[in-house]
């Protein structure tokens, strides 16, 4: 009953703030071109009885930014979207996603967005605060807002920025020497985002969203595959996430515009994936297209199914989820 409320309260916040509720297709040409996600595929069979693969969308991203190419200014799905492969106390294979996405509008302006949605989400749930295992964070309170350079300088006494190049370029000998120093685990084939990774889930995720909700942003460019660099400096994007109770909630991009940039950041995140899984998924060249005509832009996923774990205490995922996904027969 509380995920209801919440979902209607939010709802009637976006809809009063001239946002247009879209529905989006979950089959897709492409489910996402970023390394680590993975798709439920199937095929669709057409009239002749011919075959072709489509995939269940992790995310509505693309199919909202074709909409805003398409002459939509704001617009918001909740849509249930689907990741192959994950599932623990904060993970689950199939989940809600509340995404919203603002034409001509500064990522800046998302921060705001996020703050007033948790006080509302929190007004219709009925309580004052978020918990997750003996972790508390106050949603009315103004947010907290870090670099991930003062993150990691703060929690891993590491210079972020000094492992990488003034173009963004990444530097994994620093990187690796850096991480060892501050005691982690260094293995010969971990690459500069692995590296990135454990240090951020490590040492520095624990800390964010305690007391109050953290905004962690200015992310390295590498770690942003779409959002548009920022313009006061290279190395870092116009990227954030949002967290509470050491548990991202949400994750915000200035949008990137450039079709031939964001081609040959696909390609490069399907020939990681390539490598690490051995397989990959369809560049979308129609969302491609897209972004020719797409205007300057801002846009976030929240996951719902967390904010509302969150906000009844909840310790698994599952606890909100009116029908969890069976783990199948053996």
């Amino acid at each position: 009953m509380m995920r209801n409320r919440v979902v209607a309260a939010m709802r009637a916040h976006l809809s009063a703030h001239d946002f247009v509720e879209v529905e989006t297709a979950a089959l897709q040409v492409s489910p996402g071109n970023e390394t680590h996600l993975h798709a439920f595929s199937t095929q669709i069979v057409a009239p002749d009885g011919s075959l072709a693969p489509l995939h269940l969308h992790t995310s509505p991203e693309f199919a909202c930014k074709k909409l805003l190419a398409a002459g939509e200014t704001r617009l918001f799905t909740l849509a249930r979207v689907f990741r192959n492969g994950e599932r623990s106390a904060l993970h689950h294979p199939e989940f809600t996603m509340l995404e919203w996405y603002r034409a001509e509008a500064g990522y800046t302006v998302l921060m705001e967005d996020c703050a007033a949605l948790l006080a509302e989400a929190a007004h219709a749930a009925g309580t004052r605060h978020l918990e997750f295992r003996g972790r508390r964070s106050d949603p009315f309170a103004p947010f907290e807002r870090l670099t991930l350079a003062e993150a990691f300088s703060r929690y891993a006494d590491i210079d972020l920025l000094a492992t990488m190049d003034r173009d963004g370029a990444t530097d994994r000998a620093a990187m690796a020497e850096a991480v060892a120093g501050a005691g982690l685990r260094v293995a010969p084939d971990d690459t500069w985002s692995d590296l990135f990774g454990r240090v951020l889930v490590a040492t520095i995720e624990p800390h964010l969203g305690i007391g109050r909700p953290t905004v962690l942003h200015a992310y390295p460019a590498s770690e942003a595959a779409l959002a548009r660099r920022s313009p006061d400096d290279p190395r870092v994007a116009e990227r954030f996430e949002l967290y509470a109770c050491g548990v991202e909630l949400a994750n915000g991009f200035g949008e990137l515009t450039d079709p031939a940039e964001q081609r040959r950041r696909f390609e490069g995140e399907m020939a990681e994936k390539a490598r690490l899984y051995g397989r990959t998924y369809p560049i979308d060249e129609d969302f491609l297209a897209a972004l020719a005509l797409m205007p300057e832009a801002s846009g976030i996923a929240l996951g719902l199914d967390r904010l509302v774990m969150l906000l009844a205490g909840a310790p698994r995922i599952e606890d909100v989820v009116w029908t969890p996904v069976a783990m199948g027969v053996p």
